[in-house]
């Protein structure tokens, strides 16, 4: 089949790329001539496990390609997917102007019957606006043709974004028509060899069902949350607390780790939206809106910890960072705690010294762009010389079992603040380290 997807951000690429692996011809379209062109040398714009080399392979087979010209990558699809970014607008909404800017452009070039698909996360009501913006394109252009907006909303995680497409959990379609729906599901029906996931309904239940889906984990996160915060003033142990509450098959353990706050771009973004949505309809969330206040306190809560111990004012110390994505396994730093912190550490007066194994050059080169009394170390145990204290911020897999001995060897004073409770704190103890944590009285 031939497919053409509008966007090569995040969603975009991801969906392009394992599309094309599934033996579809697929066209991905920006309007970023220089990030099209290092696309077609196979430089990705962003760190995805597996994908850099996914990308490659389909596109030296001649089954992924990449171009600027929206025109040309429609004229000879079926089927065409709107994957643009829908940033938070000032009010909190989601900002929709790329998505109907490239639906404008759809309507202005379309030349035959196309399905074209929402895979952008946007707001009930948006497919909508899509269709009425084709609609009106192509009346400027006094043209008649057939077409039909669909909802097929994505459910990727950051850092294990390709099996999650490879071997999705469900897959969400939203048509008005058979048509529609059988047309997709030819599309998807590789990824399913032994489960039929493919679930149909109506648009709007489609678009919904993406904030639904993304406000139920954050406020299963920012619920543990608030009962590790508990638990410090009661002398509990949220570790244990969270087995506990986990064991029960209603509940489970997924994304009930007591921390520092979800960040990245979703759950931030659709929290916001969902909560401005229901405003506008005239009804106040007061969940979901306590969701992202909770989330928000959270990292002031942890910073607090390090505060508590060494003062507010922080001149003369140091602080070793462990890691800056909002999440293992990315580059992302979008709504990432370690911004805050590393910002107020700086503006109480420490230097900081920070690793991440992947999103050091995104904070170099936008969003700790320019903080004073900010270094990088090559490594983990470089940050740590002459130290104060050491501070985890992203669980990733090379901080899971560090040597201990050589941190306390590094360190000035053997300190440890752990934002995602990674370590025992008994055994920690035994060795003589202070170790700070989340949810412990």
């Amino acid at each position: 089949m031939n497919i053409a997807i509008i966007g090569t951000g995040y969603v975009g690429l991801v969906s392009g790329t394992c599309f094309s692996e599934m033996g579809n011809t697929v066209t991905c379209v920006d309007i970023d001539a220089k990030k099209i062109q290092r696309l077609q040398e196979g430089k990705l714009p962003i760190y995805e496990p597996g994908l850099d080399a996914m990308v490659l392979k389909n596109v030296q087979k001649g089954s992924l390609l990449f171009t600027t010209d929206l025109a040309a990558a429609i004229k000879d699809v079926s089927i065409v997917f709107i994957a643009v970014g829908t940033p938070m607008g000032d009010d909190g909404s989601a900002d929709l102007q790329y998505v109907l800017a490239v639906a404008k452009e759809i309507g202005q070039k379309m030349t035959h019957r196309l399905l074209v698909v929402d895979k952008s996360t946007v707001p009930v009501g948006t497919a909508d606006k899509v269709k009425t913006t084709i609609q009106v394109a192509l009346d400027a252009r006094d043209v008649s043709l057939a077409f039909e907006v669909v909802s097929n909303p994505e459910f990727l995680k950051e850092g294990a974004a390709v099996a999650d497409f490879m071997k999705p959990d469900r897959v969400i379609i939203g048509a008005e028509s058979e048509e529609a729906f059988v047309q997709m599901k030819q599309l998807y029906a590789p990824f399913f060899r032994t489960h039929d996931r493919f679930i149909t309904m109506d648009v709007r239940s489609a678009e919904m069902t993406k904030y639904a889906a993304n406000a139920m984990l954050a406020t299963k996160i920012s619920f543990m949350n608030e009962m590790a915060n508990i638990c410090e003033l009661v002398g509990a142990d949220a570790n244990q607390v969270r087995i506990g509450v986990g064991s029960d098959s209603r509940i489970g353990y997924s994304f009930m780790y007591p921390g520092i706050g979800y960040g990245g771009t979703c759950f931030p973004k659709d929290i916001s939206a969902l909560t401005r949505l229901g405003e506008e309809h005239g009804y106040m969330p007061r969940l979901i809106s306590s969701v992202d206040a909770i989330n928000r306190d959270q990292k002031v809560h942890f910073l607090n910890k390090v505060t508590n111990k060494f003062g507010e004012n922080l001149e003369g110390k140091t602080f070793a960072i462990w890691g800056l994505s909002f999440k293992p396994e990315t580059d992302d730093m979008r709504e990432a705690p370690s911004v805050y912190i590393v910002n107020e550490l700086v503006r109480r007066g420490a230097k900081v010294q920070a690793y991440d194994p992947k999103a050091m050059e995104e904070a170099k080169g936008f969003y700790l762009k320019g903080v004073e009394n900010l270094t990088y170390g090559a490594s983990k145990y470089e940050v740590l010389q002459k130290a104060d204290a050491l501070i985890l911020l992203t669980e990733w897999k090379e901080f899971r079992s560090p040597d201990f001995d050589e941190i306390k060897t590094q360190l000035k004073t053997p300190v440890i603040f752990d934002g995602r409770n990674q370590y025992n704190a008994f055994n920690l103890k035994k060795k003589g380290f202070e170790y700070v944590q989340i949810g412990k009285g």
